[in-house]
């Protein structure tokens, strides 16, 4: 275990912003050449990514015979934002996620994410765990750019995660850790899971089982336990369904988080809570799994209310 300072600057009333990395190497004679880089806290109010990285250091500690490789944590890259409980950066108010690839001679968010591009930079893979936001909750799924989808795919179904979105490329995501280092030839992941502010316990030992399992596929860790690989739903064989509220007011859900469904079943309600009117009652456009679903009850006209992933020619999936 080797921690290091990967970047630091003074900031106002002597208080110093540093970003730390842990890594965790082989002994001499156990040496292998491949790295794995795990990455969260790019936005300051997603947490679920720290849990796991907690775990898997936990994990590395108390294993450390079993490593073939180099393994490398950065549990919180917008420190700043952690502690102020904001997704962005504070003080600058820039999305550190749109602010890739950076640069040393830019502003403050700028040098930053070019410390941790450059200090990534050389891994064979890379996870960046997100969460989503305090509105919605995501169950455990792998996000991949589909310009990288050929590389990156055949990892994404190692890491026990329930959906896999391929999605294409739109301008603003050139800007973002996963584009920035997928062009450096480091083949990184987006996971997203869980809910903004919060830790979701099950979500963190699920995504941990889905890293070992890729560790040991990828030779970087050498042991005998076997490690669950769930066969996750991918958009490569359906299509994305959007639910948005048509109306402002309470949301009160009829269905579970990661719920199968039929096309036309009800999934919830908008409520006034003032006279005990309801307002609309939403419906299922297509049968699947609900992967996304409103965790902040309060909405208006236009708010996301759920994701369905399904197949358009059935009801149900």
């Amino acid at each position: 275990m080797q921690i290091k300072e990967i970047f630091s600057s003074q900031l106002p009333v002597g208080e110093k912003l540093t970003i730390k990395r842990n890594r965790f190497s082989p002994t001499e004679e156990k040496s292998g050449n491949k790295r794995v880089s795990i990455v969260s806290g790019i936005h300051g109010d997603e947490l679920e990514g720290q849990y796991v990285i907690y775990l898997l250091a936990t994990w590395l500690a108390n294993n450390p015979n079993a490593l073939r490789g180099t393994i490398d944590l950065y549990p919180g890259v917008n420190a700043l934002g952690i502690d102020s409980i904001t997704r962005g950066f504070p003080i600058y108010e820039v999305d550190l996620n749109r602010s890739f690839p950076g640069g040393d001679k830019e502003f403050l968010p700028g040098q930053l994410v070019d410390a941790l591009a450059q200090d990534v930079k050389g891994s064979d893979i890379a996870i960046d765990i997100h969460s989503s936001n305090i509105f919605l909750r995501e169950i455990p799924q792998i996000r991949i750019n589909k310009e990288f989808s050929e590389a990156t795919l055949p990892l994404a179904k190692k890491l026990n995660c329930d959906f896999i979105w391929i999605h294409d490329a739109v301008t603003v995501l050139e800007a973002t850790f996963s584009h920035t280092m997928n062009k450096l030839g480091t083949k990184t992941l987006v996971v997203e899971m869980g809910v903004g502010m919060r830790l979701t316990k099950e979500y963190g030992v699920q995504l941990l089982n889905g890293i070992l399992n890729l560790l040991k596929s990828e030779g970087i860790i050498v042991t005998d336990e076997e490690y669950e690989q769930r066969e996750p739903f991918s958009s490569e064989i359906g299509d994305v369904f959007y639910i948005n509220s048509p109306k402002s007011g309470l949301f009160v859900a009829e269905l579970n988080h990661c719920a199968m469904i039929e096309k036309g079943q009800k999934v919830g309600s908008i409520v006034n809570p003032l006279n005990g009117e309801i307002l609309e009652e939403l419906f299922a456009p297509n049968g699947g799994i609900m992967f996304t679903l409103r965790e902040y009850p309060v909405v208006y006209e236009g708010s996301l209310i759920a994701r369905i992933f399904g197949n358009p020619d059935n009801e149900k999936n």
